[in-house]
């Protein structure tokens, strides 16, 4: 976590410290959630969004099975060094 500074509108800031009191909570913690939402979506959004991708290869003739697919990405040798494929 890196720290920074502000410089907020005296209404605005009298909103935060209001809201702050209310949930129990920081000034800081308020608006690291405000710019999570804005910047990164909610949780439920990034959710949606990433299930959107699950299966997105499905129906792809072009590629070998997944499997097969990311084992040959991965061509180190750890998993027989594990004793595992």
């Amino acid at each position: 976590m890196r720290r920074t500074q502000l410089y907020l509108e005296d209404e605005l800031w009298q909103i935060l410290h209001n809201q702050a009191t209310r949930q129990q909570t920081s000034v800081s913690e308020l608006v690291r959630q405000a710019l999570r939402e804005r910047y990164l979506g909610s949780l439920s959004e990034r959710k949606k969004a990433m299930m959107a991708f699950v299966g997105i290869w499905e129906d792809r003739d072009d590629l070998p099975a997944t499997e097969t697919y990311i084992r040959n990405l991965r061509k180190g040798s750890r998993l027989s060094r594990l004793g595992i494929k």
